[in-house]
């Protein structure tokens, strides 16, 4: 993000590079820099005859180059922007004589997603020397709910600690969905709002009471009542509660409970620190390692293993997901 931020600081400043090559697993970064790109270097009534959007699919590096080498029509710069760029990774390389001395008239931003040029080659060493390479890096989970928050904090908003895991859990690492349900409540919620599990509720549709958050902190608890509550839930709602995600993030907990239990400094911020979670969570952890020792916690993750297989359908073609949840709860609480 601080990366991002310079970036566009130095375009703000006048310090345009001739080529931005945006590569990485993460789009979200890739898209914003490009549309910051497309919407300011150029004048709107520049953009006619000077900018020019490509696709990968559509067209050679050839054509890129050509469309590279032109000249501006009454304005300093013309602006080539290249999306799907990674539907050319076969040639891509060819664009590395062009890299060596580019028209500098021109601003060629490459949008090369889901990909990353190899390093070890030459257009990536040219690129670094004439232009701007950027790699947009997907998020661990662990990260995304401090990024939820960063996003947030300059637009005058705050998220609670249990608001942003809902969304983490609900939309994955995907940080383009997670903006745009972001933006979603900003328009509805005003300015200086503290974004709460009811907000999320009311306007995303997660439910509060009834997710895999809710079901990690039951079963660190060992709350049979509420775990079976929130079981029935996802048997009832299985599209927005695929069994695949549930054990998933149960495979993470009680791998990072086995962790827990092997540390010396058990201290809230010590905790914190070595499993990567925010402090909020860490008596979650505390409870959870109370209600499962060491060697229960080994047993659980092997349990978890073999539902992960049994919910990809490997052996448990005509069981329903919801009796495979039931069984791995019944499982894990023995």
């Amino acid at each position: 993000m601080d990366e991002v931020k310079e970036l566009v600081n130095d375009i703000k400043n006048g310090n345009v590079k001739p080529i931005y090559f945006l590569m990485g697993e993460e789009p979200y970064y890739i898209d914003k820099i490009s549309d910051f790109i497309e919407s300011t270097i150029l004048q709107e009534e520049e953009r006619g005859f000077n900018q020019i959007i490509l696709y990968g699919r559509d067209v050679t590096v050839e054509d890129i180059v050509s469309n590279a080498k032109r000249y501006p029509m009454m304005a300093e710069y013309q602006v080539v922007i290249v999306k799907e760029a990674q539907d050319l990774s076969r040639s891509i390389e060819k664009l590395a004589t062009y890299a060596e001395n580019p028209q500098p008239t021109t601003v060629l931003v490459i949008n090369y997603k889901y990909k990353k040029i190899d390093k070890r080659k030459g257009l990536y060493k040219t690129l670094k020397k004439t232009g701007v390479v950027y790699e947009s890096k997907k998020l661990y989970e662990n990260q995304v709910a401090d990024w939820i928050r960063r996003v947030l904090s300059p637009k005058k908003y705050a998220i609670s600690p249990k608001a942003a895991q809902m969304l983490v859990e609900f939309l994955g690492t995907d940080l383009s969905k997670i903006n745009n349900e972001l933006e979603k409540l900003q328009i509805i919620l005003p300015e200086g709002t503290q974004i709460t599990p009811e907000h999320i509720e009311q306007n995303i549709g997660i439910s509060k009471d009834y997710n895999n958050f809710e079901l990690r902190k039951a079963i660190g608890e060992r709350d049979t009542s509420k775990i079976f509550k929130i079981i029935n839930y996802f048997a009832e709602n299985p599209k927005d509660n695929p069994m695949v995600v549930t054990v998933s993030l149960l495979f993470n907990f009680f791998s990072q409970l086995l962790h827990f239990h092997g540390l010396n400094d058990k201290s809230p911020r010590s905790v914190a620190s070595a499993l990567k979670i925010n402090p909020y969570f860490v008596n979650e952890y505390i409870n959870a390692a109370h209600n499962f020792p060491m060697r229960k916690v080994s047993k659980v993750v092997a349990i978890l293993r073999e539902f992960d297989v049994k919910g990809k359908g490997v052996g448990s073609n005509a069981v329903p997901q919801g009796d495979l949840l039931k069984e791995l709860m019944v499982r894990i609480l023995n």
